[in-house]
């Protein structure tokens, strides 16, 4: 999977290759509602398991994985040996408010 610095119109065929890319990314099983639980802040793990229902431990752990990749959350550890680990959105993972709101406005409308 191509970073968000690799997706510009000017390595790519075209904007939809982009496009195409992020929407299959942000669409994949439990990705979004991650994202979701994540904007009002820093979760622990074992919060977002919890908040979560249906995610099992070991697709939480790829997802988290996956969007700590890409750049869309970042992995805190409280101190060296502590378990205390949380994880928040990046700036960029906060630009995704927005399209989540919409898609949240757009199911209260249609849904």
């Amino acid at each position: 999977m191509r970073n968000s610095e690799e997706c510009n119109p000017t390595t790519y065929q075209n904007d939809c290759d982009c496009f195409h890319e992020m929407i299959e990314f942000i669409g994949k099983r439990w990705t979004g509602i991650i994202v979701y639980r994540l904007l009002n802040g820093p979760k622990r793990y074992h919060e977002l398991l919890a908040d979560i229902q249906g995610i099992s431990d070991r697709l939480l752990t790829e997802r988290l994985r996956e969007l700590e990749t890409r750049g869309l959350i970042i992995k805190n550890v409280s101190e060296p040996g502590s378990r205390k680990v949380e994880y928040e959105l990046t700036e960029i993972g906060k630009e995704l408010e927005g399209i989540i709101n919409a898609i949240l406005k757009w199911v209260q409308a249609n849904g």
